[in-house]
């Protein structure tokens, strides 16, 4: 081998060592040297070790596995939706819902949940509401609890025997109903007799007649002058 061919491998070896391989990234590769950098691919190391020891923020670590299960970042970015009424969205609760991990839908539902509880109690403390309130009326209106009392007897025996039993459930269901039954019983006394023709515009031409009267809101509940005068007439026409 001749002088020249001796340099020709010499260069055609000093070009191949300056070639990277694909698996070397660009920042450990020295290309005027042909080789690996081993003080950089050392400080990545060691900077790769460091942060594996450094210890983990728990709140940082504990948001990231929250939102990896679709918690919001914040408890206002819950969208609660309470189109009932019965209530609003309440801080105080999305907070203690998102310390919990629950997701929107999850806090959704647990509202919604709660309204489909709640609908049914408030309805069952309104209907005892109003009960004690009518009650308190009727004592108040007959003079007394004992009073009324006594007299809440009487009514109801007089209405089971003078009156049809739908009529009497209507009227016995409110204060003004059962202030109605009395002002009937006080006029009516005994048992009805057939009546023999009732009022002009409302002709009463039997008890049917006289006790749809009674049951229209017009004379139990608006006191309806020119009302209770036709069903006061039908009365007398039916106890002579």
């Amino acid at each position: 081998m001749d002088m020249t061919q001796t340099e020709s491998a010499t260069t055609g070896s000093s070009t191949d060592t300056l070639a990277r391989p694909d698996h070397v990234p660009v920042k450990f590769w020295d290309p005027a040297t042909g080789s690996i950098r081993v003080d950089a691919l050392l400080k990545s190391y060691q900077e790769l070790e460091r942060r594996m020891s450094a210890p983990a923020d728990p709140v940082a670590e504990k948001a990231k596995a929250l939102a990896l299960l679709g918690v919001p970042e914040k408890p206002d970015n819950y969208s609660i939706r309470c189109d009932h009424g019965l209530f609003e969205p309440d801080a105080e609760i999305n907070n203690r819902l998102h310390g919990a991990g629950f997701t929107p839908e999850q806090a959704q539902l647990l509202y919604d949940l709660a309204a489909e509880r709640m609908l049914p109690l408030l309805r069952e403390m309104a209907e005892g509401y109003q009960a004690e309130a009518e009650l308190e009326k009727l004592a108040l209106h007959f003079g007394g609890t004992e009073k009324w009392q006594d007299l809440s007897g009487q009514i109801l025996a007089w209405g089971q025997r003078n009156l049809p039993a739908p009529l009497l459930e209507a009227l016995s269901g409110t204060a003004d109903g059962v202030m109605a039954l009395h002002r009937l019983m006080a006029e009516g006394g005994g048992e009805p007799k057939p009546l023999r023709g009732g009022p002009e515009g409302d002709a009463a031409d039997g008890n049917g007649d006289l006790n749809r009267m009674i049951a229209d809101p017009r004379y139990w509940r608006d006191r309806d002058p020119a009302f209770i005068a036709k069903v006061t007439e039908g009365f007398r026409r039916a106890y002579g």
